[in-house]
């Protein structure tokens, strides 16, 4: 009979031999990995413990010394996202200091000042702490402090006083030390957050290791959010140059995508445009889209950079001169990328950058007929895998609006079944409440009205039109505000592609309609229309 203590050692025994079974069969890097749970390396540990590894939201910001490595990255973002929080907080209060100025509320503006001087002694005193600040900007600091503190001396002796005179021309006097807070505040943040982009850009040029390149491009790309100003900023530090630096090294194939989305973020404002354009930025975009083994993300990415440096919106155009030398590549590329598009994102952005190459010169319009683009865009159309949105439906009707100026469009058109499509486009309605949405729908019924207008100067397309029903869908777009989304731009090309109808078929529009949309004056059939009240009978 077995004593309880030969059964434990026998209940051992068998454990242990269970344990040592398991231990020969279960795979050595599974092993590793189950120990490896119950080890811990003391220097790190130590290293744990005595530094923060979060930040605390609800904790007043603190700008931190940045180590190196990723915990320097990672800082550093931290440093610049206080910085704008900090500067958010004193640019709030010094516009309450000035409507409360202005209102003679002069108790609240002494607390405001009070505030004001102790923010930014508190931001500058941390921030000196975190960086050496270069002297340029030390000296701002110190003129500053004294314009802060100048500031609380005469708001406070205006609480000692009810003289209206004396108040008046202290009024006048605060305004302007105000302004001169204002504008030197301003301009000392921008040399700090100046100063704080230099590390991550640094951190660009100087890494050979792709996470911390990476991460410090993701940052840049988030500060890149946070308006046109801090852009600018950006761009002025030379991140663009940094950034297409990368672009140029095969060792960092990986990372292309990103470093183009955050060039393309940058490149909103013209200094962007404007550094790219002196790293021969455009030729280097030019080889990442016509590179086949370049993965699509890329190619949509320097595409999406396409779109934003040829933008109607930006004013400089110089940099297009640089773009002309490579227009045939770019725009077979751009094609090419639209009709192998494996998702919507891609093909819009693709055909943005098409769509605003148009817009500048001929010769891209001419050169896409060639590579026989109607095809290729009204297939898209029919894809919804491709063109799933009214942004990119945007996109493909401004292309053929501006192909149609050519004769030679219209017979590619017929061919393609193109006035069909039209008239789909025309009943192109918003599916949300979104503003941005319904206002992209505005855009495809005007462009598609447009589209139909200048291609109706053919017969041919005339009577097709006319026999697909187009005239009734123009009356009531030019009849019915809410079908139009009470757009008077779309109000204006229904009107005109009805005269171009008219003109090839009169028979074809009611007498009714006639008299009033098409016989008067357009501006006058315009104010018929535009003040007209929908029936709803």
């Amino acid at each position: 009979m077995a004593t309880p203590q030969s059964s434990r050692q026998s209940s051992y025994s068998s454990i242990s031999g269970k344990i040592r079974m398991h231990t020969i069969q279960v795979d050595s890097v599974q092993r590793w990995m189950e120990d490896l749970r119950h080890m811990t390396e003391v220097e790190c540990m130590c290293v744990l413990q005595s530094k923060p590894i979060g930040v605390d939201e609800d904790a007043p910001g603190e700008l931190i010394v940045s180590g190196t490595g990723a915990v320097g990255e990672h800082v550093t973002r931290d440093n610049l996202q206080t910085l704008l929080k900090r500067a958010l907080v004193v640019s709030t209060e010094l516009g309450k200091m000035f409507q409360r100025l202005e209102k003679g509320r002069w108790q609240r503006v002494h607390s405001t000042a009070v505030r004001v001087n102790c923010h930014v002694r508190s931001l500058i005193q941390e921030y000196s702490t975190a960086r050496n600040a270069p002297p340029e900007m030390q000296k701002y600091e110190k003129s500053l402090l004294e314009k802060c503190m100048e500031l609380n001396v005469i708001t406070e002796r205006c609480l000692h006083t009810e003289d209206e005179y004396f108040l008046k021309s202290m009024k006048e006097a605060i305004h302007e030390i105000l302004t001169d807070v204002s504008d030197s505040f301003s301009h000392m943040i921008d040399m700090a957050l100046a100063n704080e982009i230099q590390i991550l850009i640094r951190q660009i040029e100087d890494s050979d290791n792709v996470f911390a390149i990476s991460t410090a491009i993701n940052n840049l790309l988030s500060l890149t959010q946070d308006g046109p100003q801090l852009c600018s900023i950006i761009a002025k530090e030379g991140a663009v140059v940094a950034l297409l630096k990368i672009c140029r090294q095969d060792c960092f194939s990986t990372l292309y995508a990103h470093a183009l989305r955050t060039v393309a973020s940058i490149c909103c404002v013209e200094e962007g445009i404007s550094q790219l354009e002196k790293v021969d930025g455009i030729l280097c975009l030019a080889d990442i889209l016509t590179d086949g083994t370049c993965a699509e993300a890329t190619r949509a990415e320097a595409a999406a950079v396409m779109a934003q440096i040829t933008s109607p919106h930006h004013t400089s155009t110089q940099h297009l001169a640089s773009f002309l030398e490579s227009m045939q590549d770019i725009v077979t590329a751009l094609i090419n990328l639209c009709e192998s598009a494996s998702c919507g994102e891609v093909f819009l952005l693709a055909s943005a950058a098409l769509a605003n190459i148009t817009f500048f010169d001929s010769m891209a319009c001419e050169i896409l007929l060639q590579l026989n683009a109607v095809h290729i865009l009204l297939q898209a159309c029919r894809d919804r895998q491709r063109v799933d949105t009214p942004y990119s439906k945007d996109q493909v009707v401004t292309i053929l609006a501006n192909l149609s100026v050519l004769e030679q469009c219209t017979a590619d058109v017929l061919e393609e079944k193109g006035i069909e499509q039209l008239l789909v486009l025309l009943n192109e309605k918003p599916s949300s409440s979104s503003p941005s949405e319904s206002a992209a729908c505005e855009r495809v019924q005007q462009k598609a009205a447009v589209t139909l207008a200048r291609l109706s100067r053919d017969p041919l397309v005339a009577q097709t039109a006319i026999q697909l029903k187009a005239v009734p869908r123009l009356i009531e777009l030019c009849r019915s505000p809410a079908e139009r989304n009470n757009s008077d731009s779309v109000l204006v090309a229904c009107l005109a592609a009805l005269r171009r109808l008219a003109a090839e078929c009169p028979d074809s529009i009611g007498p009714t309609d006639y008299q009033q949309l098409i016989k008067p004056r357009l501006v006058d059939s315009f104010l018929l229309c535009s003040n007209m009240e929908e029936s709803f009978v």
